[in-house]
């Protein structure tokens, strides 16, 4: 919990700096690279080994990211010498959720048991998006086990229209004797 508060605590910072600076998309391509370069479990090892000295994790920081802005440099050497670079996929999760809110987007994934195809998650976008009252842009999974129909996590809510679902509402209906 605290990891995430921080992370939050973070991206709110790097906003109001991006915000001020007008390089709000910069600044979430500059993440987003620390964010891959964070996940490669060899390279975390070296930067959280305390016996490498922080001048030698700098450079090889410097080298493999390229040019991101000296901002977000700044803010990876920072993470490092706190040895919280395991934070920066939060950060830079944070911060594209701060983005996005910023552009009135809210992003929905969306479970179904079929793939859909361009046609069907724009129509999904759009009626998902007056749900919410926001632009939103779906992220499809396929889920066989659901049978048909579609589950979509979007701002926050659950929303289960899958036969699953309506089957198991149906039996607890008529086990319970509720069916009229």
């Amino acid at each position: 919990m605290a990891r995430r508060f921080n992370a939050r605590r973070y991206a709110q910072a790097v906003f109001n700096i991006a915000l001020e600076q007008k390089e709000l998309d910069r600044w979430q391509s500059d993440l987003d690279k620390v964010a891959d370069l964070g996940g490669d479990a060899t390279v975390m090892a070296l930067f959280e080994n305390p016996k490498v000295r922080f001048e030698d994790k700098a450079k090889l920081l410097s080298g493999q990211l390229g040019d991101i802005s000296p901002l977000a440099l700044n803010l990876v050497y920072l993470l490092v010498a706190k040895g919280r670079l395991d934070a920066i996929g939060d950060i830079a999760g944070e911060y594209r959720r701060l983005l996005d809110s910023y552009h009135g987007i809210e992003r929905a994934e969306v479970t179904t048991a079929i793939a859909l195809d361009d046609k069907d998650v724009a129509r999904l976008e759009e009626q998902l998006g007056a749900v919410v009252g926001k632009k939103v842009v779906v992220k499809t999974k396929i889920d066989s086990r659901l049978i048909g129909g579609i589950v979509a996590r979007v701002g926050g809510k659950l929303l289960d229209g899958s036969t699953i679902s309506r089957l198991a509402a149906m039996r607890k209906a008529l086990v319970g004797g509720e069916l009229r």
